[in-house]
């Protein structure tokens, strides 16, 4: 089985935690791009820059289709009880998870954004990545700009960041960057810090997605090269000293 560590390292007491990841399988879909983890459905959002969003099981039977007022859907997340996608043009829509519209669509601060990706943080603001420019940018509900990061300053850079995930146990945001980049998967911090990155190119081409699943540590990743989705067992950074995570609760519907 194929492995990747950041930083060779066991998980012992007293020890630093690396990002670790362990591959475990993998599904075919059509066009995977933005991802999140649905634990009411123990199942993945899925948009592929297209017109509708699918819902599908963790092995890729789908469950759900449906559309948005948008001319496309490049980006999508859970929010509380509901979705938030984004045309990747600067424009967002609030949908209920059986794409019943909350709110006509709505634009940022921004004006236009390059919207690859979203998630949400603690404090419910959105977390979004941004192609051309390239930024990391963190927004109010109301779409408000909070706060922006260059990745482009980063080492090494971050180019073609694409998906966005939040790791709700640790605060750590997941980000892949594709092949235009360095095909490779990012770890930040709450704060925005780089904390370590590891390459994705023994496990697909071209990273366009990625959703987190806390509760089994579970992470997928989408790849465009082979229109598929990989599943990793995942251990995130972790400081020296720190405990190991608990799982959490999983799969409401089970």
């Amino acid at each position: 089985m194929l492995r990747i560590l950041a930083i060779l390292t066991l998980l012992s007491p007293g020890a630093a935690a690396a990002l670790d990841l362990r591959h475990t399988g993998t599904f075919e879909i059509n066009h995977p791009s933005s991802l999140d983890y649905d634990p009411a459905f123990c199942g993945l959002w899925i948009a592929n820059e297209g017109p509708e969003v699918i819902l599908v099981t963790l092995d890729g039977l789908e469950l759900r289709r449906f559309s948005s007022d948008l001319f496309m859907i490049k980006a999508i997340t859970l929010e509380g009880d509901d979705l938030l996608v984004a045309d990747g043009a600067g424009q967002f829509q609030r949908l209920t998870k059986m794409g019943e519209p909350l709110g006509a669509p709505f634009r940022s601060t921004l004006g236009w954004a390059d919207t690859e990706g979203l998630a949400v943080d603690e404090a419910g603001n959105l977390v979004m990545v941004e192609d051309d420019p390239e930024y990391l940018t963190w927004l109010s509900p109301e779409g408000e700009v909070l706060r922006r990061i260059d990745t482009m300053t980063l080492n090494p850079p971050l180019s073609e960041a694409q998906g966005i995930a939040r790791d709700p146990r640790t605060g750590h945001l997941l980000i892949v960057d594709d092949r235009e980049g360095t095909n490779s998967l990012y770890e930040f911090d709450t704060e925005g810090r780089l904390l370590s990155t590891a390459s994705l190119l023994p496990y697909g081409i071209d990273p366009e997605g990625i959703a987190i699943r806390p509760g089994s540590n579970q992470l997928f990743v989408a790849f465009d090269v082979g229109a598929r989705i990989a599943s990793f067992d995942y251990t995130p950074t972790l400081p020296e000293g720190a405990k190991a995570l608990p799982t959490g609760g999983d799969c409401m519907m089970m």
